[in-house]
């Protein structure tokens, strides 16, 4: 074998140089694609028969396919390849109070099912078999078996603790913090299963499919049942030292004298901050102005479009309330871009004026803020585009060691 050992004390070899070739082309067509071996030599850097080789190689594992031909002005016709879509498959999961979600991708990131239900679970295990059972829907109304799927990434409020095997600070899901619910999950779906944050997920899908793209320092701020912040750095996401980093709705907040906890009292378990922004707050403030009968956010919201006062004078307040919450992390994090998510912000046509009035007022740093493009898909759509980032490199590593 011809091998040398690089200046890094790394090992090269043929086989390693070949597949970092091939790794490159495959990862090129993914952003660019379909491309011809001239597009690839002349994009990449590396020789025409070099391109071919790994192409050939490529196509032999089942990673790339043809995709039609370039027929150029002048010269013969070219073939264009792309990636198999086809090679693997994934599933993403979003666990949430309200909602259960799953959808199967392919190697793409095309979504070719997707299963949307209430969450009528009593317990943290009945939450969990029904997680299990939405997607196990999702694979067969795909046609994909669990063998299929090279990764699978779920989305849920709080913060995994792997060494424990638990979700931490999930106080809005009871009982979620029982270890052994995700380890359960695994082996009923009988695949590699991977848990995030959900307003991390978010914030990823937003950045590959949504609003976030292109930003530099982008931050998303879900807010729903719960109150959580994602923050994507140069296409990465930042979770901090302990997976934490986000958890804004532990920052401290002095709510109006009124409905100010007694001196000497204790932070709601579910943290000031969150106490204030999220759904029921919207709630609490409604029927503090005056709105009664069965009410949810969603309702205010819809009679704040009707002209009702107290509705609108909770959405104001809402609103007031999210230019605090843009205004502390436009201090710390410096974003260019702020997007608001979540069930509240399907009202962002009520909220984002306020909120862009308000900003001034607390702080003289401007971020953009806007709307999520992905509304309800945000944490769906992020936990495919992590799985994703697991699969893709298995399955090139998996297909290309046999050859």
């Amino acid at each position: 074998m011809d091998e040398r050992v690089a200046g890094d004390g790394y090992r090269w070899n043929r086989r390693r140089m070949r597949s970092n070739n091939e790794w490159l082309l495959l990862e090129r067509l993914r952003a660019a694609g379909p491309l011809s071996r001239a597009q690839l030599a002349r994009d990449s850097g590396l020789s025409k028969p070099t391109v071919s080789a790994a192409l050939a190689a490529l196509a032999r594992a089942g990673l790339v396919r043809e995709a039609g031909t370039l027929v150029p002005d002048r010269g013969r016709s070219a073939v264009l390849y792309e990636p198999d879509p086809a090679a693997g498959h994934v599933l993403g999961l979003d666990i949430g109070r309200g909602r259960l979600r799953a959808a199967v991708a392919d190697l793409s990131g095309a979504v070719i099912a997707r299963v949307d239900r209430p969450n009528q679970g009593r317990s943290a295990a009945s939450v969990a078999d029904a997680v299990v059972d939405a997607a196990q829907l999702a694979l067969a109304e795909a046609g994909v078996g669990p063998a299929e799927v090279v990764h699978a990434a779920a989305g849920t409020p709080g913060v995994f603790d792997p060494g424990a095997g638990r979700v931490r600070y999930a106080v809005n899901l009871p009982g979620w913090g029982r270890p052994g619910l995700f380890e359960r999950m695994r082996r009923r779906l009988g695949l590699d299963l991977s848990v995030h944050n959900d307003a991390n997920l978010a914030a990823l899908g937003e950045y590959a499919f949504g609003a976030g793209a292109g930003s530099r320092l982008f931050v998303y701020v879900l807010v729903g049942t719960g109150l959580g912040m994602g923050v994507v750095a140069e296409g990465r996401l930042f979770a901090g030292a302990h997976g934490a980093a986000g958890e804004i709705g532990y920052l401290p907040y002095r709510p109006p004298a009124a409905g100010r906890p007694p001196e000497g009292g204790t932070a709601p378990r579910r943290g000031l901050l969150e106490d204030a922004v999220s759904a029921d707050a919207v709630v609490r403030t409604a029927r503090a102005a005056g709105m009664t009968g069965s009410l949810t956010a969603k309702k205010v919201f819809e009679a704040a479009r009707a002209g009702d006062p107290a509705a609108l004078l909770a959405v104001r307040q809402e609103a007031e309330r999210l230019a605090v919450v843009v205004a502390s992390v436009s201090a710390v994090l410096d974003p260019d871009l702020v997007v608001l998510g979540g069930g509240v912000a399907h009202s962002a046509d009520l909220l984002l004026g306020p909120v862009r009035e308000t900003l001034p007022r607390l702080t003289p740093l401007r971020p953009r803020v806007a709307p999520s493009a992905l509304g309800d898909g945000a944490v769906l759509l992020g936990a495919i585009a992590t799985a994703l980032g697991t699969a893709r490199p298995l399955v090139f590593e998996r297909r290309t060691a046999v050859l």
